[in-house]
């Protein structure tokens, strides 16, 4: 895996490649057609790889809610993000039960090219 985490950084490991500066993302080549919330939340995650993020903790980073809110939404985009990111979905973003979510990187590490 290699990421980067300023303006104009890459994420890509042996599948999925996310150009953050473009906000564009691919899988094994070929382009993920993402809104721009599933984006911002993917993004977020591997931001923060390997941590466990709680469902407040996105909400608030990535749909700017100040507080503690119910809502089906964060649920909706990680179940469409998961089928998106098919067959590795379920790999990329662990559920972590009464926790919440980790981006865990998918297959080796690649060296990082232009």
């Amino acid at each position: 895996m290699e990421m980067e985490t300023e303006e104009g950084s890459l994420y890509r490991d042996a599948h999925l490649r996310i150009d953050f500066a473009r906000r564009r993302a691919a899988l094994d080549s070929k382009p993920l057609v993402l809104t721009g919330k599933e984006f911002e939340l993917l993004a977020f995650l591997v931001q923060h790889a390997g941590v466990i993020i709680s469902p407040t903790a996105l909400l608030t980073n990535v749909w700017g809610y100040s507080t503690e809110v119910r809502t089906r939404t964060l649920d909706v985009h990680l179940s469409r993000l998961r089928k998106l990111l098919r067959p590795y979905g379920e790999v990329y973003l662990e559920r972590v039960f009464r926790v919440g979510c980790r981006f865990q990187p998918c297959g080796r590490e690649l060296p990082l090219t232009a």
